[in-house]
């Protein structure tokens, strides 16, 4: 029984219309699920993926009027994004052509990785992934040839690096890989299932004062289990006195919360049912998608949320 990969990453934007655009139109990926914060139905919760939805692939927001992140430690630092290998000097002149800052490409941990932000200062960055699954949107501004495949190795920034380490082998039975400098430090490298960009964590000493939460910062980051193991996981954190959520059905995949002693949020989320089990795929992200259970809502939640095309704030 062992985690498979990284499955979703959830971040925090005040501004969803401008998000919306930078994400399917600059990035060129999929939105496909356009939905709400099951536990604050005020608020969007957008999932952005590739053409098939797959977990793995997808990064989502919650759509929240919170003031800019305060960085820091405790925190999850920077999400990486899988590109075909030969793909970092095409987005390079795209990104600088849209006025968005960034990077050189440049060798990091033996990949050649462009580092960004988007318009609120979420901190990205695209890794070249030779080998990766790719299954691409074909309605896309990003020619195939150059698309985002999925997510690559997401950094956490932490005080006291040994004590998440502890978690993420003991725990969540990842195993560690090797070690890399940056110019923030050395950085821990934890790998999952088969390994490879799409399943590895990154661990910096961060000696920081905490980060506060906020627009352009990340809420949690999940990871992938087969559907079948979702007892024996739930088993396993309960043995290993971990305080979680308890089971929580997300209609879409079935989850399990829980902090690591930094005070980083981690999921451990199913592949399954997927995206498509109240949407076909060819029309996922078109209309606002509710679970079964906030279905008699609908009409009350659509009147508290502000049309996308007039989002901005």
């Amino acid at each position: 029984m062992q985690l498979t990969g990284l499955h979703h990453l959830t971040a925090v934007t005040a501004r969803a219309a401008q998000n919306v655009a930078f994400y399917t139109g600059t990035l060129g990926l999929r939105l496909v699920k356009k939905t709400v914060n099951q536990d604050d139905v005020s608020a969007y919760h957008l999932f952005y993926a590739d053409g098939l939805a797959s977990p793995g692939s997808d990064i989502t927001f919650f759509d929240w009027p919170a003031p800019p992140e305060r960085r820091g430690s405790n925190s999850i630092s920077r999400v990486h994004l899988r590109v075909p290998g030969d793909a970092l000097p095409w987005w390079h002149a795209r990104l600088t052509g849209a006025g968005v800052p960034c990077t050189a490409p440049e060798t990091r941990d033996g990949r050649l990785t462009l580092a960004f932000e988007d318009p609120e200062g979420q901190r990205l960055a695209l890794v070249a992934d030779a080998d990766g699954p790719a299954h691409p949107y074909g309605r896309s501004p990003v020619p195939v040839a150059h698309q985002i495949r999925g997510l690559g190795p997401v950094r956490l920034s932490v005080p006291q690096p040994e004590r998440t380490a502890a978690v993420l082998t003991d725990v969540l039975g990842m195993r560690p890989a090797r070690s890399f400098e940056t110019p923030e430090g050395s950085v821990a490298v934890f790998a999952m299932g088969p390994g490879g960009p799409a399943a590895e964590v990154q661990l910096l000493a961060d000696p920081a004062g905490p980060a506060r939460q906020g627009a352009g910062g990340v809420h949690h980051v999940a990871f992938r289990i087969p559907d079948a193991d979702y007892g024996a996981w739930a088993d396993r954190l309960r043995a290993a006195r971990a305080p979680t959520s308890g089971p929580v059905d997300r209609y879409y995949f079935r989850s399990l919360y829980f902090r690591d002693p930094n005070g980083i949020l981690f999921e451990i989320a199913t592949d399954g049912p997927g995206f498509t089990a109240d949407e076909p795929l060819e029309s996922l992200g078109e209309r606002l998608s509710l679970p079964p259970f906030l279905e008699g809502r609908r009409a009350e939640i659509e009147a508290g949320l502000a049309p996308l095309a007039a989002a901005t704030r």
